[in-house]
């Protein structure tokens, strides 16, 4: 299944399962279920929004997006995992409150609801599990976030049921959300790379710039940068020295090289080795103006 089907089937879960918790929150006078039906309808809003980007991520390259689309699908990303940051401080607020002030609770409500709540959210990170777009990660981690946090209130709702201690609720609610606030930030700054133009995980130029000095007519690579624009699908430009007379070989070599290397579309420009290259290393002035050096 592709990751926008898998991402409404996660919507459509989320929804009908917050409209369901909102129920129970009000039969078992649970606040945490109370609110983690607010939560749900926010975390149902957000997915709504990644679901319809990461559908528009799939449109094919045209004059206003000469890339594509993939980019919509970290939009789609970046707000959903800010709509979970906003959501863990939240639960935190909540949970520090409610840890001063602890409220009676129908435990054995909350162990009915808590059950649902495991399998139903479950089944939405099951399917959501491939994270094969940045997109669909943020989408998984609200998933397993609902799953942590409905275990939470399982185990919680049994420990008072037998030990009255209604402030483990809460205790167990912060943990989650520190667990769940520290992936969001690490999906914000994988999100933040993207947008910078960092080089991707896994990719070492020096690496590639050995390998492919290595072939047959190639005199210097210089020059290289490389990018990613979804977090999948990597690119590359690249000015070769060469001498080299058959250029669509090398070109085929280059780019077999470069596919090793886990980049798709590289674009490379040949050099001889009487020409001089002013942008061998890429040096910008406030001007904004690209000045290099003469090799």
């Amino acid at each position: 299944m592709k990751s926008d089907g898998k991402i409404l089937i996660a919507f459509i879960l989320n929804l009908f399962f917050s409209i369901f918790e909102l129920v129970g929150g009000f039969i078992t006078k649970s606040v945490a279920i109370l609110s983690d039906s607010v939560h749900d309808l926010g975390d149902a809003l957000s997915i709504g929004i990644s679901y319809f980007l990461e559908k528009k991520s799939k449109k094919k390259p045209d004059n206003k997006y000469t890339y594509g689309y993939l980019r919509y699908s970290i939009l789609g990303a970046l707000i959903t995992t800010l709509i979970l940051i906003i959501g863990g401080v939240g639960v935190i607020y909540g949970a520090i409150i409610r840890l001063f002030n602890p409220v009676k609770v129908n435990y054995d409500g909350m162990i009915v609801f808590a059950l649902f709540g495991v399998i139903i959210n479950f089944l939405a990170a099951y399917v959501t599990r491939d994270k094969s777009s940045l997109n669909q990660r943020a989408v998984n981690l609200h998933m397993l976030e609902d799953v942590l946090g409905w275990i939470v209130v399982l185990i919680g709702s049994i420990v008072i049921k037998f030990t009255h201690f209604s402030q483990i609720d809460a205790i167990m609610s912060i943990l989650v959300s520190l667990f769940i606030l520290y992936n969001a930030f690490i999906n914000i700054k994988n999100i933040g790379d993207l947008f910078l133009e960092k080089i991707p995980k896994g990719i070492d130029v020096e690496e590639i710039k050995k390998h492919l000095s290595k072939i047959n007519g190639i005199i210097d690579v210089h020059h290289v940068h490389v990018w990613s624009i979804d977090g999948e699908n990597n690119y590359a430009t690249i000015h070769i020295v060469s001498n080299s007379k058959d250029t669509i070989k090398l070109k085929k070599e280059i780019r077999e090289e470069l596919n090793e290397h886990n980049i798709s579309h590289v674009t490379i420009e040949i050099e001889t080795e009487e020409e001089k290259c002013s942008q061998v290393s890429c040096e910008v002035k406030k001007t904004g103006k690209s000045v290099g050096h003469h090799h």
